[in-house]
């Protein structure tokens, strides 16, 4: 009897340890959310943190730039797209976002590429312009 326990236990274990070989263990991100201002994906928890450090610093940067590069506050996008359970679309939501922030960005009159407007300054120290063959 004691041999027939055992067996069963074993039998057991061995459907569990196949199971587990057979289902490889999903290891599934928290969910994010893309900031508005700056395009870097945050917490669901500490956007709400972040986002208004974010615009001050915004701030701070745009009223340092000479003023043909200063641009208009961003403003948060609304994203109306709410499931049936009441959740926001989080895929929604951060298109929306990143979105907004790709619209922040400044191009460069030497190259053509893209910039945040605190960064260009920089870029534009070392950008040249192509020379035709």
């Amino acid at each position: 009897m004691i041999m027939g326990l055992e067996d069963s236990k074993t039998m057991t274990l061995k459907s569990k340890s196949q199971t587990n070989r057979s289902w490889p263990a999903m290891i599934r991100r928290p969910p994010t959310i893309v900031c508005y201002i700056c395009g870097r994906e945050y917490g669901t928890k500490s956007i709400a943190i972040h986002e208004p450090q974010c615009l001050k610093k915004w701030h701070n940067e745009n009223n340092l730039l000479p003023k043909e590069l200063r641009r208009p506050e961003p403003k948060k996008p609304e994203v109306r797209t709410i499931s049936a359970k009441g959740f926001y679309d989080l895929e929604a939501l951060n298109e929306a976002a990143w979105t907004r922030a790709q619209s922040l960005l400044v191009p460069c009159h030497i190259c053509g590429r893209t910039f945040l407007p605190d960064r260009l300054i920089v870029h534009q120290r070392s950008c040249k312009p192509k020379v035709a063959k």
